[in-house]
């Protein structure tokens, strides 16, 4: 069982930045794939970014691609994500996830408990 705490959230203005942080209980098998989703009110939990353990070839989506960067510690078992030139419509709980293969929100083998990434205009 692996478990993941994030943390890093908080409420910023409009173009400002955060780091999200998700420590890993223990070190996932190198096939793993680590990543984060987010989820606004009233919408389905969508993906955001990606990163993989064993080379660290990453994905964003294309709404914070430019903006975010998703990053690797494999000694701390700790994946970030920095996001910055914050807006309004990126508001919501961003939830820490590991998992196999696709790398989809029906797909994801452990999540964290999520944290709260408001950002006011």
């Amino acid at each position: 069982q692996v478990q993941l705490v994030e943390s890093g959230g908080g409420l910023v203005q409009a173009g400002g930045s955060l780091r999200l942080s998700c420590a890993a209980s223990r070190r996932t098998f190198s096939s793993y794939i680590m990543g984060w989703f987010r989820q606004a009110p009233g919408k389905e939990r969508e993906f955001v970014a990606l990163i993989t353990w064993s080379v660290g070839w990453t994905k964003y989506a294309d709404s914070v691609k430019g903006r975010f960067t998703i990053s690797r510690d494999n000694a701390k078992n700790t994946v970030f994500l920095q996001m910055n030139s914050l807006k309004p419509e990126d508001t919501a709980v961003y939830y820490c996830a590991a998992g196999i293969g696709e790398f989809s929100a029906t797909n994801i083998n452990y999540w964290g408990q999520g944290t709260q990434v408001t950002v006011s205009s």
